[in-house]
């Protein structure tokens, strides 16, 4: 009979659990130059965590040289795609292998429900690891037509180092998204997760070099927003990958372009508007729907469908199903598997989201929530909170807030809802809820985002869809074949045969 993991389970397992804080550099973990550290703190009970490397110049330096010596001796650049894919379905068999100690880091680090870690986050993490090492020897060059007294070729060859500036909302996720295509491609990658969350990221590193990982290959620098500039400003990094807020991904680009003109990929945040029309097919589950898209991980999701909009003639049935709906996202103890929610991820978001919240008190209808909570532990909870706006002029409909505050906007026509969605300088995410097919056709069509949801939200996790946004929500793509191309240079090779 399988162990009923429950709280108890993993309040224990949390006592004898080994926290590495030290950078992995070169194939081993390793003490910051300085011997500098800063401390993790866990969003659970705002107790400390660890104490972690803080990185400076001279550690990135050590990095990207053990990335740029791996990549150039050939140690995994040189290897035989077949065996890079072997090496690292081992890997993802170890992530498999170490699921309960890894979801147990990053529920401690980031205050994420344990069911959301073990259910959604480390079987996430491990499918993408798994989809890209199975598409490495399935990626073939061209041989173009061209004048019979020449033959050519168009390869893809890995562009060298690769440096990966991932976020704290989904620690593991995120940088999943960023190195196992990097990896696959024959790159070598040097990840610098949040100083928030930095535990997982480490830890799995020591398993990259137990599959077999080369050392030098996977390197993890831990410290600031200073340490992700020195990457960004490094004249040996060939390309830098981020996923986080729009100014500092101004920073990095402006960096890059500043140094060695660097490639730069960017998923920034987004304001997603989730498109309800009268007709509708389901009401009800539009609006569960509508809850999980803005209220699942305490709405730290980028793409998280923070508008609602709901045409005029529904708005009071849609508006009272999803109070009703709301109720199920009450924070609970991070660490109590019936949770649904748990912590905002320290007190500086915590105020932020606080902040906003006031904001929208004085130019909306609080319908719902609005509250702190302290009766879990010491952390930082909020209730779901909903607002029902009078237009889309409010601040709290146009600025992205990263927490779990609802805005709903009534609407008259396809046409007001469709230019309501497309006035932000966002472009992430939207979704269009109807029975109509010209109305669906004419929505997809006209949405500025880059990802289009009809009658669902966020529902399907399928690596072979590409994820990013349009206008400020950055650029590149995330998932699918498309983000392996961004680790790549395309070579013409171009011979005269007579």
């Amino acid at each position: 009979m399988p162990e009923l993991k429950d709280r108890a389970y993993w309040l224990e397992k949390a006592k004898t659990l080994r926290l590495e804080g030290r950078a992995f550099i070169d194939g081993v973990y390793v003490d910051a130059h300085s011997r500098a550290t800063f401390c993790t703190y866990s969003p659970i009970d705002a107790l400390p965590l660890a104490p972690v490397a803080l990185c400076a110049s001279a550690d990135v330096d050590l990095a990207v040289a053990a990335a740029r010596r791996s990549f150039e001796v050939g140690v995994w650049s040189g290897l035989a795609p077949r065996e890079r894919k072997s090496v690292l379905l081992k890997w993802a068999a170890l992530l498999e292998a170490h699921t309960d100690e890894l979801a147990l880091l990053e529920s401690l680090d980031s205050g994420k429900p344990i069911a959301d870690t073990t259910g959604g986050d480390l079987p996430g993490t491990i499918y993408c690891l798994r989809w890209f090492a199975e598409l490495i020897d399935k990626v073939h060059g061209e041989v173009p037509a061209t004048d019979p007294r020449f033959f050519g070729t168009v390869t893809h060859q890995p562009l060298g180092v690769v440096a990966a500036v991932v976020p704290w909302n989904y620690p593991l996720l995120m940088a999943a998204w960023k190195f196992s295509p990097a990896l696959a491609a024959g790159n070598s990658v040097i990840l610098k997760p949040s100083e928030k969350t930095p535990l997982s990221a480490l830890r799995i590193a020591g398993l990259a070099v137990e599959a077999g990982i080369p050392a030098g290959v996977f390197n993890v620098v831990t410290g600031d927003g200073a340490t992700g500039r020195d990457l960004s400003l490094h004249g040996d990094v060939d390309c830098i990958a981020f996923t986080g807020s729009g100014k500092v991904g101004r920073e990095i680009a402006k960096n890059a372009a500043a140094s060695n003109l660097k490639r730069v990929w960017l998923e920034l945040g987004g304001k997603s508007a989730n498109i309800v029309m009268a007709d509708c097919p389901d009401i009800a589950q539009a609006a569960r729907s509508a809850a999980a898209a803005i209220f699942a991980n305490m709405g730290q999701v980028c793409s998280a469908g923070s508008r609602l909009l709901v045409q005029r003639s529904i708005a009071d049935q849609l508006i009272q199903e999803l109070l009703d709906a709301t109720d199920d996202y009450q924070p609970g103890h991070p660490l109590d598997p019936d949770s649904v929610t748990g912590a905002i991820i320290d007190g500086v978001q915590f105020e932020r989201v606080c902040e906003y919240i006031e904001i929208g008190k004085q130019e909306a209808q609080l319908l719902k929530g609005g509250n702190s909570l302290s009766h879990i532990e010491s952390g930082a909870y909020l209730e779901p909170t909903i607002f029902l706006a009078k237009d889309s002029s409010a601040r709290i409909a146009n600025e992205e807030i990263f927490g779990p505050v609802l805005v709903v906007i009534p609407f008259d026509t396809l046409e007001e809802a469709i230019a309501i969605a497309n006035q932000t300088e966002y472009g992430l995410a939207a979704a269009v809820w109807s029975s109509d097919l010209k109305t669906i056709h004419t929505a997809t069509r006209q949405l500025k985002a880059g990802t289009v949801w009809v009658n669902c939200y966020d529902e399907l996790v399928d690596m072979n869809f590409p994820f990013g946004g349009f206008k400020e929500s950055g650029n590149g793509r995330d998932n699918s074949a498309h983000a392996l191309s961004k680790y790549t240079e395309l070579k013409s090779t171009i011979m005269r045969c007579g």
